[in-house]
């Protein structure tokens, strides 16, 4: 049992330790925390970017507009021979 004891008060020394060796300060940490803030946002809009760019180069994307293209002309005609 004192076995088990010595560990954990050691563990806890350790840590301690650890701790107290760390000089940041906590501008130093919330800078950090900042700049990963930027770099997930632009990881995140070049993600996105890349991504709206594959949708509107891809063949679903064209053919999606070349028929909403297609039905408004259509309709332009439609619209058109009316008002004659």
């Amino acid at each position: 049992m004192r076995l088990y004891l010595a560990v954990a008060v050691l563990m806890l020394a350790f840590v301690a330790y650890t701790e107290a060796q760390d000089d940041t300060s906590f501008t130093d940490k919330f800078d950090r925390f900042g700049q990963k803030l930027t770099e997930i946002g632009q990881s995140l809009a070049e993600k996105t970017k890349t991504a709206f760019n594959d949708m509107h180069n891809s063949e679903f994307g064209t053919s999606t507009r070349n028929w909403f293209s297609d039905a408004f002309e259509k309709m332009k005609a439609k619209f058109g021979e009316m008002s004659q």
